[in-house]
C-alpha cells in the first residue's frame, strides 16, 4: 500500500523540487541576498507606509489614509482581512523568497490544470514551462505587477477546478474551484479576474450546448449548482475586500458620474474610452505571439557594437563603441502601443502546437477554447478594432472600469498555450494512430515556419520600422533615424529564422516519435527542455540579474532628502506639495509626508476632477511665480491667492531636494470658520464657485445639503476656536471653543460611506462642502469633535467571510470522510 502511495505521489513530489529547481536557477541573484523591486512595488512601499506603521504599532488597524490626494481608503493599498483563510494557505506557499514564490505559483498552477484534464503527469511537468515562461509573465514581474501576476497564476488551477467538476469529479472539481477563486479573489486584480470569468462563461455555454445535445441536462445542473455554491463560498470568504472595495469603486474614477460635464477629462460614467484603450495592441503586433521582435522588443532597448547604430557611431569616430552600446538604451519599439516594456511572446514551439491541436484535439474542447482566444484577442488590440471594444465598454457590465485592453492577452496566451498541449497530449497517447498524425504534424510545421520563414526572408512585410518618435530625433542624435529602422529590421530577421529554428526542431522530434525512433518519455522530456530553451532567453531579455538589487540599495530608495527632514521637523498635521516629482503619479513624496499628490489607479473620482479642474491650475500659477520670483516677499500674492491648495491645507512646498522647502504662511489650516456659504444648483457650479471663493471665509455646497447650513452665520465671536487635538489616520479630534454658533471646515476629504462625526460620543450629522471637504454646524459651547473612521462594510465583510471559513473547511472535511468511506468500499 506504502508503494503504491509512493508511485502515485512520485511524479508530483518530483514535479515540485524541478519547478524549485527551475526557478532557482532562473532567480540566482535571491540566492546572494539580492531582491527585485519593480516601479509598482517601489510605489506600494510609498502609498502603504503611514498604515502599516499604524497598524504595526496600534492594537486596532486603519482603514484610511491620509498620505496620498488627501486622504482615502485603503482597501486598495494595504488591507487586512483577519477572517480569510487564505492567509493561511498562502503563507505556506511564502516560504520561497517572493519573485521565486510568483514564478513557483506559475508552475504549480497551470500543473493542477493540466493533471484536471487528465494529463500524464509528466506531460503536465513540462506543459507548465510552456505557459510559465511566456515572456509577459516575467515582464509583469520585473514591472512590480504582483497582484496581477498572482492571479494570473491562480486563473488555471481554478479554471482546472470548474473543468473537472463538468467533465469529470464533481464534489472534487468544486472544492478546488472554492479554494482557488478564493485565492484568486484576495489576490485582488479584477482585471485578469473578469477574463478569467469569460473564459469560463464560454465554457459553461458550450457545456450547455453538448449537455443537451447529449441528454445530460440533469448532469450539467448538478455540476453547475456545485461551482455556484463554490463560487459563494469563496465570494464569502473574500466578503471584507469586496464589499469595501465595491463600495469605494463606486466613488471613485471607475464609478460613477458626479454630474461634472464642464471636465470634459472624467465626466463619463467609469473610465475615459481614450483612457481606457491607450494601450491597445496592434494587429500586425499579434504576430509578436510567434516571432518576439517583430515590432522591435521593449521602448528601450540594448543594441551591440555591430548593429547599424554600432557601425555607425565607429564610423563617427566614437572610441568604445561596445561600452556605449551597453550602457545605453535607444528605442527598438516601432508598434501602436505609446510604449512597452517588451512584447507578448508565447513562444514558437507553442504556436507550432497549438495550429497542430486544431487539426487533433477534440472539437468539445476546441469550441470553447477558439471562441475565448479570437474574442481576448481581437479585444487586445482596442482602438485597432474599436467597433468590438465599443460593445463591451457600452454594453459589458464592469468592462468600463479596466483600462490597458492589451492585458485580455493573458486569457489569449492562456487558451492557446492549453490547446497547444492538449495536442501534444493527443500525439503522445498510447492508443494514437500515429501515421495518420504524420500529415497534421507536417502541415502545421509548414504553416508556422513558412510564416517565420517568409518575415526572415522579406521583414519589410511587416511595414517600414519607423516609430512615430524617431521624427524627434534631432542634432548629434538624428542618424538615427537612418539606423534605428535597419537595427528594427535586423531584430525582426533574427528573430524569425529563430522561430523557424525551434519550429522545424519541434516537429522534427514528432517525426521521429510517430515513426517510432523515439520514446515516450524521451519525447516528453525533450519538449520540456525545447519550451524552456525557446522560452527563457526571450524572458532573460526583460528579467534578468540586471533587475535585482542588494537590500542595502533598496533602502537608499526611501531615504530622505534635506528638504523631507526639514519638512518632518515640524510635527504639527499638514500636506506637502512636492513639485520635484510628478505630482499626481508619483507616490514616493507619501512615504514620509501627507501628500496632496500620489500614484494610485483608483482615487477617488471628485479628486481626479479637482486635480483637471482646479489644481493643475493652480500648481502651473504657482509654478510661473517661481520664474518670476527675485525674492520670497515675491511669492506671497501668489501663494495667498492658491484658495483650493490652501483648503487641502498646503504648509510645505517641496521645489528643490537639496534645499529647504516653502513655507507657505496662507494654509488655511486643520479646521476653520466661514462666514458666507453658497448653494449650487449642480456640481458644475460647485466647481466653477470653487475657484472664485475665497476658501477661508466662505464655502460652496450642492443643493442637497441645503437643509445644514445655519440659516444664520455667527460672526461675533473673534476668539471663536477649533485645534486639532489628536491625530491618526483613522480617528481625528478636534478641539471647539466659541461663545457663538458656527459653521466649520475641516481640511479632509469627504467618504461618508464610513467617516461618522461624534460630539460628546453623540454621533451627529456633517456634510460635504467646498466640493470634497467636510463641513458641520457646530452650537457654542467648550467641546470635542470627533470624526473616526469605521465602515460598516468592514465589519459585515468580517462576519461572511468567518461563516464562509467555516463552511469551506466543513465541505473538506465531508469531502475527505466521502473519499475515505470510498476507499474502504473498495
Amino acid at each position: 500500500m506504502n508503494k503504491q502511495v509512493l508511485s502515485k505521489f512520485t511524479p508530483h513530489i518530483v514535479a515540485v523540487l524541478l519547478f524549485t529547481i527551475i526557478s532557482f536557477f532562473y532567480f540566482k541573484p535571491v540566492l546572494e541576498g539580492k531582491q527585485l523591486i519593480g516601479h509598482d512595488t517601489e510605489s506600494w512601499m510609498y502609498m502603504a507606509k503611514e498604515t502599516i506603521d499604524y497598524n504595526e504599532s496600534h492594537d486596532d488597524i486603519t482603514l484610511w489614509t491620509n498620505s496620498m490626494f488627501g486622504g482615502m481608503p485603503t482597501y486598495q493599498i494595504s488591507m487586512t482581512q483577519p477572517y480569510n483563510i487564505m492567509n493561511y494557505v498562502e503563507k505556506v506557499i511564502q516560504l520561497y523568497p517572493g519573485v521565486v514564490f510568483k514564478l513557483m505559483l506559475y508552475l504549480i498552477g497551470f500543473y493542477i490544470l493540466l493533471l484536471a484534464f487528465g494529463m500524464n503527469p509528466w506531460l503536465a511537468l513540462a506543459g507548465s514551462v510552456a505557459f510559465s515562461f511566456a515572456s509577459y509573465n516575467f515582464i509583469i514581474l520585473a514591472a512590480g505587477h504582483n497582484s496581477k501576476a498572482i492571479t494570473i497564476a491562480y486563473m488555471a488551477p481554478l479554471i482546472g477546478g470548474v473543468y473537472m467538476a463538468f467533465r469529470r469529479k464533481k464534489l472534487l472539481g468544486s472544492v478546488v474551484t472554492a479554494i482557488f477563486l478564493s485565492l484568486a479573489i484576495r489576490a485582488n486584480h479584477v482585471q485578469i479576474l473578469y477574463y478569467t470569468l469569460i473564459i469560463l462563461l464560454v465554457f459553461g455555454i458550450v457545456e450547455f450546448i453538448y449537455s443537451i445535445r447529449n441528454k445530460e441536462i440533469k448532469s450539467f445542473l448538478q455540476s453547475t449548482g456545485l461551482v455556484l455554491v463554490a463560487a459563494i463560498i469563496a465570494v464569502g470568504i473574500n466578503a471584507t475586500s469586496l464589499l469595501t472595495t465595491y463600495e469605494y469603486s463606486q466613488y471613485t474614477m471607475r464609478g460613477k458620474s458626479n454630474g461634472l460635464t464642464v471636465d470634459t477629462q472624467n465626466s463619463q460614467h467609469g473610465l475615459n474610452k481614450d483612457y481606457i484603450t491607450g494601450w491597445s495592441y496592434g494587429k500586425a503586433e499579434t504576430l509578436t505571439l510567434l516571432i518576439p521582435d517583430f515590432m522591435g522588443g521593449a521602448s528601450a532597448g540594448h543594441l551591440d557594437a555591430d548593429s547599424e547604430t554600432g557601425q555607425k557611431l565607429k564610423s563617427l569616430g566614437a572610441s568604445n563603441v561596445s561600452q556605449i552600446m551597453k550602457e545605453n538604451q535607444f528605442p527598438l519599439y516601432w508598434g501602436d502601443q505609446p510604449f512597452t516594456s517588451g512584447p507578448v511572446y508565447l513562444g514558437a514551439v507553442v504556436i507550432f502546437l497549438f495550429v497542430l491541436g486544431l487539426f487533433v484535439v477534440e472539437r468539445r474542447t476546441l469550441w470553447w477554447l477558439i471562441p475565448t482566444i479570437l474574442l481576448t484577442l481581437m479585444l487586445s488590440w482596442g482602438h485597432n478594432f474599436m467597433w468590438l471594444t465599443d460593445i463591451f465598454i457600452d454594453h459589458f457590465p464592469m468592462y468600463n472600469k479596466f483600462r490597458t485592453v492589451s492585458m485580455t492577452l493573458v486569457a489569449t496566451g492562456f487558451g492557446i498555450t492549453l490547446v497547444a498541449l492538449l495536442a501534444l497530449k493527443e500525439v503522445l497517447k498510447s492508443d494514437t494512430d500515429k501515421k495518420k498524425l504524420i500529415k497534421p504534424v507536417m502541415i502545421s510545421a509548414g504553416i508556422t515556419a513558412g510564416i517565420s520563414l517568409l518575415f526572415g526572408l522579406i521583414p519589410s512585410l511587416a511595414g517600414n520600422f519607423v516609430a512615430p518618435g524617431d521624427a524627434q530625433l534631432s542634432g548629434g542624435n538624428a542618424f538615427l533615424q537612418e539606423t534605428l529602422p535597419l537595427d528594427r529590421m535586423a531584430l525582426l530577421r533574427s528573430d524569425a529564422f529563430r522561430s523557424m529554428g525551434f519550429i522545424l526542431f519541434a516537429a522534427a522530434v514528432l517525426w521521429l516519435y510517430l515513426n517510432d525512433k523515439l520514446k515516450n518519455k524521451a519525447a516528453i522530456a525533450i519538449f520540456g527542455i525545447l519550451f524552456l530553451a525557446d522560452l527563457m532567453p526571450i524572458a532573460k531579455r526583460y528579467l534578468n540579474d540586471d533587475n535585482f538589487t542588494r537590500k542595502r540599495k533598496i533602502q537608499t530608495l526611501v531615504e530622505p532628502s534635506k528638504a523631507d527632514q526639514m519638512v518632518l521637523q515640524d510635527r504639527s498635521d499638514y500636506r506637502v506639495l512636492d513639485a520635484t516629482v510628478n505630482i499626481f503619479n508619483d507616490a514616493k513624496p507619501s512615504y514620509f509626508h501627507k501628500n496632496i499628490g500620489g500614484y494610485h489607479a483608483a482615487k477617488l473620482r471628485r479628486y481626479q476632477e479637482l486635480i483637471n479642474m482646479q489644481l493643475d491650475g493652480e500648481i502651473g500659477q504657482l509654478f510661473s511665480s517661481f520664474g518670476r520670483a527675485k525674492s520670497f516677499d515675491d511669492l506671497q500674492p501668489a501663494l495667498d491667492s492658491l484658495g483650493v491648495l490652501n483648503m487641502l491645507n498646503m504648509k510645505y512646498i517641496i521645489y528643490n531636494k537639496d534645499a529647504a522647502p516653502i513655507l507657505n504662511p496662507y494654509a488655511n489650516g486643520n479646521a476653520w470658520f466661514v462666514d458666507k456659504v453658497f448653494v449650487a444648483a449642480d456640481a458644475n457650479e460647485e466647481m466653477k464657485k470653487l475657484g472664485e471663493i475665497d476658501t477661508k471665509h466662505e464655502l460652496v455646497a450642492d443643493k442637497e445639503y441645503a437643509a445644514m447650513i445655519p440659516a444664520n452665520l455667527s460672526v461675533d465671536d473673534s476668539t471663536a476656536s477649533i485645534v486639532l487635538k489628536s491625530y491618526e489616520p483613522n480617528h481625528l479630534i478636534y478641539n471647539f471653543s466659541s461663545k457663538t454658533d458656527q459653521l466649520a471646515v475641516f481640511s479632509e476629504i469627504y467618504y461618508d460611506k464610513g467617516w461618522n462625526a461624534y460630539i460628546n460620543g453623540k454621533k451627529v450629522p456633517y456634510f460635504r462642502a467646498d466640493y470634497l471637504l467636510r463641513a458641520m454646524p457646530l452650537k457654542a459651547g467648550n467641546y470635542e469633535v470627533e470624526f473616526k473612521f469605521e465602515p460598516a462594510s468592514y465589519r459585515i465583510g468580517n462576519t461572511i467571510a468567518l461563516t464562509s471559513d467555516i463552511i469551506l473547511v466543513l465541505s473538506l472535511l465531508g469531502l475527505l470522510f466521502f473519499q475515505l468511506r470510498q476507499s474502504k468500499k473498495k
